[in-house]
């Protein structure tokens, strides 16, 4: 800086000097001098003002070179003020890039230029990289929590089927498995008996980690406590909120009350116990829905070992009472042939129940709603369902206008939770036709997403249970019976088939002529034949057999039957037949089949999911060093093309869509006699203040946003300097528009005439 001003500086000396050693010379020829010395000295003698004459060019050089300097050496500090700047930007911008990279979302950028596209489209595209991590998580945290339901039933299916013989060690194990599997605290497991009076209570037959202040004598009264009301109220009970004197949690380290309690219902069509879970955690909604699942599968099994348990029992008076039964065949004989016509009548009406079940299971009612909750699109079914002939008169109609009021309040925020994207819901719903009945369905409404992952409408599937619902009552006494009953089977002991019911018929698909022609052998799956004949010798000697046998029905489909297999002894204790009484339980394997092909389903697609994981982080990588590359490049263009414009005689000034100035050459700092730094970033109007816009030719009348009065075309007009004084100017205005940016330039050069 000093260096450049002292060569300006002596520059002008020199050039002082040399403009007066010129003036003398062309005095002395034009004059009347020689070129001397001497003369030289008499010039100065004669006129004795040329001593002054001779240091003011001097000092006047001087002086100009020295005012060249300082103005130079100002504008270098501008530049570099500038060049600065711009480092400082890019190496934000390099910084927040590198952040973006490694990984770091969240990275919030300093936006100090909100007119900056580049800064602009950065945190665009950071704010949507966190987009699109946080939807990612959710989706991983649902996979999981899918993946461990599906694991934990597995698991607790192969429990049932283990440990379906005795009571206290069914739940023991139920009990003990939720604990571990759910990584809670303490958990009981209370099951439902009846005294001598037939009145009902709850007894604590497994606890695991339990510690009761509350209830110590291991017994409860009907209605009694929580557990009791759960029971009564057959529905889960959930606490977050547990007061001091009801649970308290025992470890080496001290004792402590629950954060939440959860108490599930066993039931089927009855109550068969009660659940009750405490935890220092709170029981997430999965985990509820996942207790709940398992609640209802132990519960099944409670009810078929109550069967199974009853049937033994009175098998057992069977063979005390074989005797008598001996003594009494004849009248065995007639009563027989009523039985048997009981049973087919029993038969014909179980036919007609399952036949309505199953064509109800079989049959959807169908419906699509959007996000309003307006139905688009309903079924046949749904119209018929709902006494509706076409879809003209429900298109368009809100959800509640179908749901049964009562239904509404709880429903409500399921809803909201489906808009959101939210888990699906399942569970039973009465509905309201046209002419105001109600109708029970078995409901499943889903949030369908679009391609961008958010919902663009409801679907709901539904089946139809009214008809159950209103013949529960009705077909009461024969549900209790079909509960109690199993598929009976009658053997010799060569293994032939003496005797069945309308059950194993059902089951088997064999008409009873074909039947009757069977033996055991015939039925079961040829490649477990040899092993089942061992398995016959032993029951055949009096050791019973329970387990679980795969048979082949006459379209020679597997199917499953788990029982007992039991001798009967004849009034002289000898064997005289063999008894199976059994359940069917192909369903069950089916499901445990689904549920291995689902789990190694999930499996592929997670393998799957990890490598799209890994080829888009390297398309992401690709994309941000193209990013800083091109970011590098219009850098680069845009500092040069603010330097050209910088240094061109015209004044020129640029605004953006706000009106905010954006760019002020040195020729402008000139022509408005203000500092740069005081311009850029502010309102135009402190240039071109609003108080002469009444004044003909003003430029502040032609220099708007979108006012293209003057665009492309030169034209004089004025504008007020710093001491208030017009100055008249030639203008040319130049507009440019990319996207929502928008930049209008006026190039504006000085016409005003200076007389000397």
């Amino acid at each position: 800086m000093q260096k450049t001003s002292s060569k300006y500086t002596i520059g002008g000396f020199i050039l002082g000097i040399l403009v007066r050693i010129l003036l003398i010379f062309v005095t002395l020829v034009a004059g009347k001098y020689s070129l001397s010395i001497g003369s030289i000295i008499q010039f100065h003698i004669d006129m004795p003002v040329n001593y002054v004459l001779d240091f003011a060019p001097i000092l006047i050089l001087t002086a100009v070179g020295y005012y060249v300097d300082k103005n130079f050496a100002i504008k270098l500090i501008e530049i570099e003020d500038i060049r600065n700047r711009e480092i400082k930007k890019e190496k934000r911008i390099f910084r927040f890039v590198e952040q973006l990279r490694e990984g770091e979302m969240h990275t919030d950028f300093d936006l100090k230029d909100k007119s900056d596209e580049l800064v602009n489209s950065l945190v665009k595209l950071s704010h949507e990289l966190q987009a699109t991590q946080k939807i990612d998580a959710e989706r991983k945290k649902e996979d999981a929590q899918r993946s461990w339901v599906t694991e934990g039933v597995a698991m607790f299916g192969e429990i049932l089927r283990n440990y379906n013989d005795n009571i206290e060690e069914l739940s023991y194990q139920v009990i003990s498995n939720l604990v571990k599997y759910m990584n809670i605290n303490q958990a009981g497991f209370y099951v439902v008996k009846e005294n001598k009076n037939n009145d009902k209570y709850f007894e604590l037959s497994a606890q695991y980690a339990y510690g009761r202040k509350k209830f110590c004598d291991q017994k409860l009264e009907w209605g009694e406590g929580l557990v009791g009301a759960c029971a009564l109220e057959q529905k889960t009970i959930f606490l977050t909120e547990v007061s001091e004197n009801y649970i308290t949690i025992s470890s080496g380290l001290g004792e402590a009350k629950p954060r939440s309690v959860l108490i599930i219902p066993l039931m089927t069509e009855e109550i068969h116990g009660v659940i009750e879970m405490a935890s220092f955690k709170v029981f997430e909604p999965f985990e509820i829905e996942f207790v709940e699942r398992i609640a209802e599968s132990t519960a099944s099994t409670l009810s078929n070992l109550k069967i199974n348990l009853q049937t033994a029992e009175l098998l057992k008076d069977s063979q005390k009472q074989a005797e008598k039964m001996g003594l009494q065949e004849d009248l065995l004989r007639k009563n027989m042939k009523t039985l048997r016509d009981t049973q087919v009548k029993a038969a014909k009406q179980s036919e007609e129940f399952m036949s309505f079940t199953n064509s109800v299971n079989h049959t959807m009612i169908r419906a699509e709603y959007n996000t309003q909750g307006k139905l688009l699109y309903a079924n046949t079914k749904f119209l018929d369902k709902l006494e509706y002939t076409s879809n003209s008169e429900v298109e368009g109609e809100d959800i509640s206008k179908f749901i049964n009021e009562k239904d509404k309040e709880w429903f409500s925020p399921i809803w909201s939770r489906l808009v959101a994207g939210g888990k699906h819901f399942e569970g039973a719903m009465k509905h309201i036709t046209k002419s105001g009945k109600e109708v029970w369905v078995i409901a499943t409404y889903v949030s369908v997403r679009n391609y961008h992952g958010s919902t663009e409408k409801i679907l709901f599937l539904g089946i139809d249970t009214t008809e159950q619902k209103k013949q529960s009552l009705d077909y009461k006494g024969q549900i209790d019976a079909l509960n109690r009953s199993s598929i009976k089977l009658e053997f010799s002991l060569n293994g032939r088939i003496l005797d069945f019911n309308e059950r194993y018929l059902k089951f088997i698909g064999f008409q009873e002529m074909e039947l009757t022609e069977k033996s055991i052998f015939s039925i079961i799956s040829l490649h477990e034949v040899e092993k089942f004949k061992k398995t016959w010798t032993k029951i055949v000697s009096g050791t019973p057999f329970e387990g679980r046998i795969k048979q082949i029905s006459k379209e020679g489909t597997a199917k499953w039957l788990y029982g007992t297999f039991t001798a009967v002894h004849d009034m002289y204790d000898e064997i005289a037949k063999i008894i199976f009484i059994g359940h069917n339980i192909t369903a069950q394997v089916h499901i445990e089949e689904e549920n291995r092909r689902q789990t190694n389903q999930l499996k592929i697609q997670e393998e799957k999911l990890r490598k799209s994981e890994i080829e888009l982080s390297n398309k992401l990588q690709k994309t941000r060093n193209e990013v800083v590359s091109q970011f590098k490049e219009i850098e680069i263009v845009k500092l040069l093309n603010e330097k050209t414009l910088a240094g061109a005689l015209d004044a020129i000034v640029s605004i953006d869509q706000f009106g905010s100035i954006e760019f002020f050459n040195d020729a402008a700092v000139e022509l408005w006699e203000k500092p740069r730094q005081e311009i850029l970033g502010r309102p135009v109007e402190i240039l071109l203040p609003e108080k002469y816009a009444s004044e003909e030719n003003y430029m502040g009348n032609y220099f708007k946003v979108s006012n293209n009065i003057l665009l492309g075309t030169r034209t004089e007009v004025f504008i007020i300097n710093q001491r208030g004084e017009k100055v008249p100017v030639l203008i040319t205005l130049s507009e440019a528009r990319v996207d929502e940016a928008y930049r209008l330039t006026a190039f504006v050069q000085n016409i005003e005439v200076e007389l000397f």
